[in-house]
């Protein structure tokens, strides 16, 4: 990894914790939200025992991250460990700064719902940060891998099971109100790690299928007006058996309605398909040789 890269990965890391530590502070911790994983823990532990959240996010991982050294090796401890801490200490150093009471009046179950909101997009932002530089927060991240290790189990399903047991922890705690704006809470945070690993820092563009009699004409002005190249793949239509070549192009969303109408104007019989594209590498999109 080139230096630049290796400076802008770490400052991801150190940014995503503390938009973590954010969330946590402002909104998840004050309105007793345990939605899932170390953190989820962590405010059980802070309402019940006054514990700092971001001590209890720390104490809790290292038997965790004692298993994951045994199991995936030095590596990974490592990569887990900075996230954690960084984490821990967002939290510690937010919580001395703010206060742990967060800033809406919790009387009002609307106030709740905000929290489980704009608590899980910042947490699930920072967390898609942090994974975007490299890293992850570790904890029960660590917990949920180990278990499809060893199990029959997806990791998505491991996932799911081992957040399913904390919301069931804060809803003994809490009451079962609290645990469904926790589970809302998990939710947000899931759309937003998505959106920000699979848009933010990528070309998020479309791919284009296009069966047309008109396919010279067409690829030439995807080339010429848009400034991008398309390949042609022999196709046979199964009803009429004629040979239909297939235009494969893949172009950015803010192109997207261009290529639409240069179609449209060549060929208005066509059939074009679009699908979502993630993580386009190579000329005109990105460097190839620049990922990790």
């Amino acid at each position: 990894m080139n230096p630049a890269k290796n400076i802008r990965n770490r400052f991801m890391i150190i940014l995503g914790s503390a938009v973590i530590a954010l969330g946590l502070i402002l909104f998840i911790t004050p309105a007793q939200l345990a939605s899932g994983g170390v953190s989820g823990i962590a405010v059980i532990l802070y309402h019940l025992f006054s514990i700092d959240v971001g001590i209890s996010i720390f104490v809790v991982s290292v038997p965790i991250f004692i298993a994951g050294i045994k199991i995936f090796g030095s590596r990974f401890f490592v990569i887990s460990l900075i996230g954690t801490f960084l984490l821990s200490g967002w939290t510690s150093l937010f919580g001395l700064m703010f206060g742990f009471e967060g800033i809406l009046d919790y009387s009002d179950s609307i106030n709740v719902l905000l929290s489980a909101i704009f608590g899980g997009f910042l947490i699930g932002f920072g967390t898609g940060i942090v994974l975007k530089g490299g890293a992850n927060t570790g904890g029960i991240d660590i917990l949920a891998q180990i278990i499809s290790r060893f199990t029959p189990l997806s990791l998505g399903t491991s996932f799911f099971i081992v957040d399913g047991i904390v919301l069931l922890l804060g809803a003994t705690v809490f009451g079962i109100e609290r645990a469904l704006f926790a589970a809302i809470a998990l939710y947000v945070s899931s759309i937003s790690i998505n959106y920000v690993v699979l848009n933010i820092g990528t070309r998020y563009a479309k791919t284009a299928l296009i069966i047309s009699d008109m396919q010279q004409i067409i690829a030439q002005r995807i080339n010429d007006e848009l400034g991008h190249g398309a390949t042609f793949f022999d196709g046979r239509g199964a009803y009429t058996h004629k040979e239909r070549p297939v235009i494969m192009t893949v172009i950015p969303n803010q192109k997207v309605s261009t290529l639409i109408a240069i179609v449209k104007e060549c060929d208005p019989s066509a059939f074009m398909i679009l699908e979502e594209a993630h993580e386009v590498m190579g000329e005109g999109f990105t460097n190839l040789s620049s990922r990790s």
